[in-house]
């Protein structure tokens, strides 16, 4: 039985979908099991199979993203442009574990979910201590991009494969994608993607998509210097 986190993403642009869709399929232990663009998409989703999260934007052509939140038993997070403080106290409210305002830098986004991931295997087992609760409630609200950063060359330097795939992606002009780093350091695709995830969460590299004329778009990866930079 797979025990990936599968992840529901709801937003109406189909572009910003993918996009937040290609942030989770980068993270180990989490799954993709749908992309929507619309509260009656969504929730036809939901009714025909399990996710543990949902992503969902406020703005929706059939409603708000609230009230979605407010119906549904799994977890949710808000990834919306909206900043008027009643729409993020009713999200709140109605259950979202966090609130990320767009633009948001990608590692912000893999930084809530290796978060979320921690709280819920902190909340796994059948009964918790305080210092359980503590943790996973901690754990929803991690550091961020700039905490990640100022540990993020302790944690490159740790690991000599890690090293190689950051300075892969770096002293690459262009951006690459897993396969390409595959191919530049001679490791394995899984294991350059699986590295590939790990540097992203610390925001030592910035994924994005790449958009070909036919099928979906692939993930690629560019070096973030002075910072994580913006998408």
């Amino acid at each position: 039985m797979s025990t990936e986190l599968r992840v529901l993403v709801v937003d109406d642009d189909f572009r910003v979908a993918n996009l937040h869709a290609g942030i989770v399929s980068a993270l180990p232990g989490f799954t993709v099991g749908a992309t929507v663009h619309s509260l009656a998409e969504a929730r036809s989703a939901i009714a025909a199979a399990h996710y543990d999260l949902t992503l969902v934007d406020v703005y929706l052509p059939d409603g708000s993203g609230v009230d979605l939140v407010r119906e549904i038993s799994c977890d949710a997070m808000m990834l919306t442009a909206a900043t008027e403080s009643d729409t993020v106290r009713a999200a709140l409210s109605a259950g979202a574990l966090a609130y990320l305002v767009k633009p948001f830098d990608h590692a912000a986004l893999a930084s809530r979910l290796a978060g979320y991931a921690r709280y819920r295997k902190l909340l796994s087992v059948p009964v918790v201590t305080p210092r359980d609760i503590d943790a996973a409630l901690e754990a929803l609200r991690p550091a961020g991009p700039s905490g990640a950063n100022s540990c993020g060359s302790a944690a490159v330097s740790g690991s000599p494969t890690k090293d190689l795939v950051l300075r892969a992606v770096r002293d690459s002009p262009e951006a690459l994608s897993a396969a390409e780093v595959s191919a530049a350091t001679g490791v394995s695709r899984a294991t350059a993607q699986r590295y590939l995830a790990t540097l992203v969460g610390i925001g030592a590299l910035r994924m994005q998509l790449r958009y070909g004329s036919t099928g979906r778009p692939e993930q690629e990866y560019v070096a973030v210097s002075g910072g994580v930079a913006a998408p």
